[in-house]
């Protein structure tokens, strides 16, 4: 989850460092936009955080070196009805 609480997903058709949801997918899929500063990860996070550039030139999160993204449709926090939607899941860490 993000420090919102919002449930972050990872896509099975990305790969390391690239992420491959572009145009309509990228606004079902809002790709986790990474802000300036130090990326942190909070109890209980065990993984590399860091951040990709996407082909559009901004900045995105990654975990273990793939995308991050929320879903439009998750409602409030703690929120997951996008895991196992077109080839989306939540990420645990």
């Amino acid at each position: 989850m993000d420090a919102q609480g919002i449930t972050l997903y990872r896509y099975d058709k990305d790969s390391a460092g690239t992420s491959n949801c572009t145009g309509s997918c990228a606004t079902v899929w809002p790709p986790l936009a990474a802000a300036g500063g130090t990326l942190t990860g909070g109890s209980g996070v065990t993984g590399t955080l860091a951040t990709i550039s996407r082909a559009d030139g901004s900045k995105q999160v990654t975990y273990n070196g793939m995308p991050l993204y929320t879903f439009q449709q998750d409602a409030k926090p703690g929120d997951a009805t996008g895991d196992g939607v077109n080839s989306f899941h939540v990420v645990t860490p």
